[in-house]
């Protein structure tokens, strides 16, 4: 199968969504394109995956696309509305990019090849972030405790922090964050945290629009990233 697969800006199952891309390509039965929206690269960089993603990617369709090459037309959306893929993998799904796709709106990578795999007849499955009201627990990148930071400058140091992305006791530049660790690991004090979790409350204009995007032609809505595995 031509499988490509589009990340979209959520960190809630960004690792999951990276785990089992890693187990399609290591099967060797697909070739699989990876689409990145400018929001996705930044976040799977946030969290120290974007590597991982590339190392899947080479060569004619197992591509690493990113949107900021593909500026205003999309040409790689032309290969969905041609059926050049048998499917196309969204996960995680934000919000925002659901709102736009019920609204008709393809205007960035992702809801562009999303629009053009309807046209082109190929099959689409989406893992939305806000599929059901209520709580949801998800996952942080790096962050900065202040009230345990002691501002000793430690994380200035280039082996500390190669991107140079903290500011004693200020914050972490999350632009600017690779996800290495190397911080966790230097600072003394134990004041950069990675991987914690919080509790975000679902809107329910959000969990409305993930109803409504179960009713669209042509796309199949899953809960978990582990559910494609049964799909495929």
């Amino acid at each position: 199968m031509k499988i490509a697969w589009a990340f979209t800006g959520a960190g809630h199952m960004l690792l999951e969504s990276v785990e089992i891309l890693e187990e399609i390509a290591a099967t060797q039965k697909h070739q699989v394109t990876v689409l990145l929206s400018g929001a996705g690269e930044e976040v799977l960089k946030m969290y120290g995956l974007f590597n991982r993603v590339k190392s899947l990617t080479g060569g004619y369709y197992h591509e690493l696309i990113l949107e900021k090459d593909q500026m205003w037309s999309y040409p790689i959306s032309g290969r969905f509305s041609l059926g050049r893929y048998d499917l196309l993998i969204v996960s995680p799904t934000t919000s925002n990019t659901i709102a736009k796709l019920v609204h008709g709106i393809a205007d960035s990578l992702v809801t562009n090849a999303v629009a053009q795999a309807g046209k082109g007849k190929v099959r689409t499955l989406l893992v939305p972030v806000d599929l059901e009201s209520g709580d949801l627990d998800t996952v942080l990148p790096s962050k900065l405790e202040l009230d345990v930071c002691e501002n000793c400058e430690t994380c200035e140091a280039s082996a500390a922090c190669p991107p140079n992305a903290i500011t004693p006791g200020v914050e972490i530049n999350l632009l600017k964050c690779e996800g290495c660790a190397a911080c966790q690991v230097a600072c003394p004090y134990g004041a950069i945290s990675g991987g914690s979790i919080i509790t975000i409350h679902m809107r329910d204009i959000d969990i409305e629009n993930s109803r409504k995007l179960q009713e669209l032609d042509g796309l199949e809505v899953l809960k978990n990233p582990l559910n494609i595995l049964d799909k495929l």
